[in-house]
């Protein structure tokens, strides 16, 4: 894996750019921002990723550490290529995506060409506990006591599905404890996976 490359803006378009390095010069594909914030002669260090596929080997390049591992982290979700990544941190910056899949904002995330609904609520749903929390944000569920780790990850999970942030208050607090003492001591290694099921199976009794 190409992990960075340095050398001499050769050529800057809207979402691509042209790094020369000496003997030879690689097209790295990047957000609009980062495109347009460089140019011809300018020297450069860009972190990158390539993404291997049977028809072409295409690098990806950034200019901070937190959008590199933002734009990989992205793709994890199911139906999310490289395109839509790089849609997303054209649209926003990593911030704004966490706060955005944090709150379950749908509105922001559709936004973004190429994602629909059904895409909004992957990525509220899969990055949940995997992006981190934004600087400086807090998650509230209903009555304005404030959730934070597993929680806020579980209650996102819920609204995003269609529950209300009501009812995700209530499946949480009716988890098993046992359950709930495990994902408390877990902290960030949490199973989100396993308690989100768990929780969805109480609201479906109810």
């Amino acid at each position: 894996m190409i992990a960075f490359l340095r050398g001499t803006i050769r050529d800057a378009g809207v979402d691509h750019l042209v790094v020369d390095l000496g003997s030879f010069g690689v097209t790295v594909q990047c957000t609009p921002v980062t495109a347009l914030s460089l140019r011809p002669g300018d020297h450069v260090e860009l972190l990158t990723t390539m993404v291997v596929r049977e028809d072409a080997w295409t690098v990806y390049g950034f200019l901070d550490a937190d959008e590199r591992r933002i734009f990989e982290q992205v793709q994890t979700v199911s139906g999310i290529g490289p395109r839509i990544a790089l849609a997303l941190l054209g649209a926003m910056t990593p911030d704004e995506l966490r706060r955005a899949v944090s709150s379950s904002d749908e509105a922001t995330l559709m936004s973004v060409p190429g994602i629909g609904r059904k895409g909004a609520q992957r990525l509220i749903l899969e990055l949940a506990d995997k992006l981190g929390a934004p600087a400086g944000a807090s998650i509230r569920a209903a009555g304005g006591v404030a959730a934070s780790g597993w929680r806020a990850s579980v209650a996102a999970g819920l609204t995003s599905l269609g529950w209300s942030a009501k009812d995700a208050e209530v499946a949480i607090a009716s988890l098993d404890q046992d359950l709930i003492a495990r994902a408390d001591s877990q902290g960030p290694d949490a199973e989100i996976g396993t308690l989100l099921k768990s929780a969805l199976r109480s609201l479906d009794r109810s």
